[in-house]
């Protein structure tokens, strides 16, 4: 048998264990206790957020969230809302974009030294995710976090965490996962357990108004690839299906009314619950390639994430061509898309998807994969999807390259 006989009888070996074990998986999660988040929603729910907390018996909190928002000083009112409750707090605003490590060890010391009893989180993706993996590592001191990625590596009750979204995008605030990235190496790592849901989550269309369009698009997108790829990956559960079709039907119906206008609250705010379908489609099925791929990107170019899955999307679904369009093709019919064929449905969803990019600015390629860095790019995919994603085909090697010589 030739070496290249033998690599392709190795790596057939290897799909078909992949797949046994996404499937076993898939049996298993029904099983597995899956908490979900008490939600707080509607213009100014922020303000009902601090009777919450003291209801809850918390005396101070660790308040997380961005230097941009405390010097607009729009959090000022609600820290106001919490004296009145007699909460303290103390304040870590120092969550960047693609939150690093060296920012979960410093909030967490923060959280220490004060004596905290539970975190608030306010912000888009980072700021949530940073927030959890620090409560993550509150509770299991010994374990760093990259020795917590992966799946169920915490298995520990966190401290009182509630998740004030201030994006509609990453559905954080429901999810299992975070995403914390090593500076040094450039690399993301994820992290899933159960306990990182939130104790509580906030869905004020108020905290998105100010949201810039830029922003505002690449979220949205982000948003729309989770409910896309949990719907089209295998074995995803009827129940992780519908809450998919619905985030899909109403991110298309508002994404492009709150980019044209960000003062649209009504479109703010159904894209907050949008999102929030989607955080619950994959928090249970999973992502797939895109994500794979953007997280790569991302950590070695710094291009955001929810951009990079928005030129990235498209270009997967092509590429996934006939294993996906069954299931494309019945997301197209939810939002009204003509089509004959499946093809031709599945077609016309992509496409879509594109004009909706294109409306918002958003380029067919990204232009900053560097030819050097495309083995490490594709290693780093096929780790991280490799067993955990069910997509709808398993790529090799070569697949990869052909989509990333697109982006």
């Amino acid at each position: 048998m030739s070496n290249f006989n033998g690599k392709r009888v190795v790596w057939g070996m290897k799909k078909r264990i992949y797949r046994t074990q996404q499937y076993m998986l898939s049996k298993l999660q029904p099983l597995i206790p899956w908490p979900m988040p008490k939600l707080i929603s509607g213009a100014g729910s922020l303000y009902k957020l601090p009777r919450q907390i003291k209801h809850d018996g918390l005396n101070k909190v660790l308040v997380m969230t961005t230097s941009g928002f405390i010097k607009r000083g729009s959090l000022g009112q609600f820290f106001d809302a919490l004296e009145a409750e007699h909460v303290t707090y103390t304040i870590f605003d120092r969550v960047e974009p693609d939150p690093s490590i060296e920012s979960v060890e410093a909030a967490m010391q923060r959280y220490k030294e004060e004596r905290c009893e539970g975190i608030i989180a306010i912000g888009g993706g980072s700021v949530l995710d940073c927030a959890k993996v620090v409560g993550a590592r509150i509770v299991k001191p010994k374990q760093s976090v990259i020795q917590m990625t992966g799946l169920f590596k915490i298995r520990k009750k966190l401290p009182p965490l509630y998740a004030v979204p201030t994006t509609a995008g990453t559905g954080s605030e429901v999810t299992v996962a975070a995403v914390i990235t090593d500076r040094r190496t450039h690399y993301k790592y994820p992290i899933s357990d159960t306990c990182l849901v939130p104790m509580h989550a906030v869905l004020d269309p108020e905290m998105t108004r100010g949201l810039p369009q830029g922003l505002t698009a690449a979220t949205g997108m982000d948003a729309l690839t989770h409910a896309v790829e949990a719907y089209i990956n295998k074995f995803s559960s009827s129940e992780s299906k519908k809450h998919a079709r619905e985030a899909v039907k109403i991110i298309f119906t508002n994404l492009k009314r709150v980019y044209d206008n960000g003062d649209d609250i009504n479109a703010r705010e159904q894209m907050l619950i949008g999102s929030y379908y989607a955080g619950l489609s994959f928090t249970k099925s999973y992502v797939g390639y895109v994500h794979a791929l953007s997280h790569g990107i991302g950590g070695l170019y710094g291009v955001p994430h929810g951009y990079a899955n928005a030129v990235i999307l498209p270009v997967v679904l092509k590429a996934y061509g006939k294993a996906a369009h069954k299931e494309l093709a019945e997301l197209a019919e939810t939002i009204g898309l003509p089509g004959i064929t499946r093809q031709d449905k599945a077609k016309n969803l992509i496409r879509a998807i594109e004009q909706l990019n294109h409306h918002m600015g958003i380029p067919l390629r990204l232009n900053v994969v560097k030819k050097k860095d495309i083995p490490e790019l594709i290693n780093r995919a096929i780790k991280e999807a490799n067993p955990t994603y069910p997509v709808p085909e398993i790529w090799g090697e070569k697949q990869f390259l052909k989509v990333i010589d697109a982006l």
